[in-house]
């Protein structure tokens, strides 16, 4: 065997938690949203409601390294100054594209539900992963997700805070998801579900950080040609044999769906 946000004040807070499996779940199943799940940035993606589906370059001047969360606040309010509501983001979202072959894994997943227990750590916003995932019928697949309170005021303006606060050094100021998804694994193993193998599927710098905690055990999924797989390259080049677990990048996440039915056949 293996090892062992709340509220920030906003109203309207969207929390996704799925469906339960009714056996312990063999295999932990780690998926990132933005440019994983689907095949753009959904912080991108929400600009096509804004005006002229651009923003002003004073607000765009205002990013800063690490800080992306406080920056989408002030996106946020730019749009809702604009008199963008809640049925323009929520059209926006659900039509977001799903990256190619995640509708395979997906399927693959509903069919064998039973054997993995599946979560969604992302630095989007709860309100938008859940528009899109459920107008492509797979919220249902996620035992829990992780992602920025997200929700609209009185005026109507989408809101937005940061999930936590943390003290790693490598991962913006509002998340940490190797802290997530250490916490959650300890949470499990109180609960005495613990798993024999972790996967994880993501594509950014955000994603390295977690997947470093990962044993020779696991498998990282890094989309091919992204941050987070070009970081395990780099890593093997300075320090051979620090990422731990198995290494497989895809370019269609069909390609996670038959290494995962391997697994399944040869019953690790």
């Amino acid at each position: 065997m293996r090892r062992c946000c709340e509220g920030v004040g906003l109203p309207c807070l969207f929390k996704g938690v799925g469906m339960a499996s009714p056996r312990p779940p063999k295999y932990l199943l780690v998926f990132d949203f933005d440019e994983t799940i689907i095949n753009e940035n959904s912080d991108d993606s929400i600009v096509r409601a804004a005006p002229g589906q651009a923003l002003p370059e004073h607000i765009r001047q205002t990013f800063r390294e690490g800080f992306y969360n406080e920056y989408m606040q002030r996106v946020l309010a730019y749009m809702g100054d604009q008199g963008v509501k809640m049925g323009d983001f929520k059209t926006v979202y659900e039509n977001i594209p799903l990256s190619p072959g995640m509708p395979d894994l997906f399927q693959f997943l509903s069919k064998n539900h039973e054997l993995f227990e599946i979560i969604l750590i992302s630095d989007a916003n709860m309100f938008g992963i859940e528009c899109n995932l459920r107008a492509a019928g797979f919220y249902s697949l996620f035992r829990k997700i992780f992602s920025n309170p997200s929700g609209f005021d009185k005026r109507g303006y989408f809101t937005l805070g940061p999930y936590h606060s943390h003290k790693c050094l490598d991962c913006p100021a509002n998340m940490c998801k190797r802290k997530i998804l250490t916490e959650y694994l300890t949470e499990r193993a109180q609960e005495e579900v613990e798993f024999e193998r972790v996967f994880y599927v993501g594509d950014g710098a955000n994603d390295f950080c977690p997947s470093m905690t990962l044993t020779s055990a696991d498998v990282a999924f890094p989309r091919k040609g992204y941050p987070m797989h070009q970081m395990t390259q780099e890593m093997e080049k300075k320090q051979p044999g620090a990422f731990q677990a198995s290494v497989v990048p895809w370019e269609s996440a069909a390609e996670v769906a038959r290494y995962l039915q391997e697994v399944l056949k040869k019953k690790c």
